[in-house]
């Protein structure tokens, strides 16, 4: 896995009618890195400020005629379908074209509006802003912030930034209303696509997920939760994701009270999961 990266991105194709509030922090002491060893440090108040102020300007993006860099080359002329998005009612708009290469929303306003309508609003109570916010931008550019690049001198991929100081400030976890607590952006992302029908962002938050490092223990397991929660059972590779990531880091979670805790309560597939991964891992060791 190689050290995550971040860049400011250009604009983005969704706007809001409120800036974004401060988010929560929650706390452990340990995390994995590229060799799965330990590491302290929490989620900086800095980092959710510059994570706020990016969010209020990303949505603002789109306003006026800022949508001539959809990848078509030019704007669509689609109705303004408007969007109010989570508990804090967030007001976002986008073109029905674009929403409509998603299933669920091409459904969801084929059924509740006639296609002459020219004022179609839907509601998305459930959804985090933040990350609805990704996934307009994704369906406008094909990514989201932080960008995908390919390093050509390196032959590697990685999360491209804009300066030395957005290498510290890392955007790899978002505060989420529904659990109380941090997530890995890209696993609430991906679990996102699967309720849009979104495969290529699917892929896309996956391998980007693949390039965070230094991540509490508490922050994985939480996460991990969330997409046994989220994901079907025929939806395996994020969760293989998750299995893999506690196998090579083993050295880092069986020092950890949080693991311990969790596998004590139980209550979901994970641990099973992780059983049978760890047992399977155990054979092909014994039998090389």
């Amino acid at each position: 896995m190689l050290r995550s990266r971040t860049t400011t991105s250009n604009s983005n194709r969704s706007f809001s009618s409120k800036s974004s509030g401060k988010n929560k922090v929650s706390k452990s002491s340990s995390s994995f890195t590229k060799d799965g060893g330990g590491g302290g440090g929490g989620v900086s108040k800095k980092r959710h400020e510059h994570r706020s102020r990016r969010l209020a300007a990303v949505e603002m993006a789109v306003k006026g005629d800022d949508v001539a860099s959809v990848s078509s080359g030019s704007p669509p002329t689609s109705t303004i379908v408007t969007l109010v998005v989570g508990a804090e009612q967030r007001l976002f708009a986008a073109h029905e074209a674009i929403l409509c290469s998603s299933p669920f929303f091409l459904n969801l306003l084929q059924s509740a509006y006639p296609p002459q309508q020219a004022t179609k609003r839907v509601s998305l109570p459930d959804e985090q802003p933040d990350i609805f916010s990704s996934v307009l931008e994704f369906l406008y550019k094909g990514d989201y912030f932080p960008r995908l690049k390919h390093n050509k001198r390196r032959n590697s991929w990685e999360l491209e930034c804009a300066s030395d100081e957005e290498r510290t400030s890392v955007e790899s976890t978002v505060y989420h209303r529904g659990v109380d607590g941090e997530l890995l952006k890209d696993t609430v992302i991906y679990c996102a696509a699967v309720r849009y029908g979104l495969d290529e962002l699917k892929r896309l938050a996956l391998r980007k997920q693949g390039l965070q490092s230094g991540i509490q223990c508490s922050t994985i397991l939480a996460s991990a939760r969330y997409a046994y929660a989220n994901t079907p059972d025929t939806d395996s590779k994020l969760r293989a994701h998750y299995l893999a990531l506690i196998i090579r880091s083993r050295a880092t979670f069986k020092r950890s009270g949080t693991m311990q805790l969790e596998m004590y309560n139980g209550g979901t597939q994970l641990f099973f999961d992780l059983f049978v991964a760890m047992s399977n891992h155990l054979d092909d060791v014994s039998s090389a």
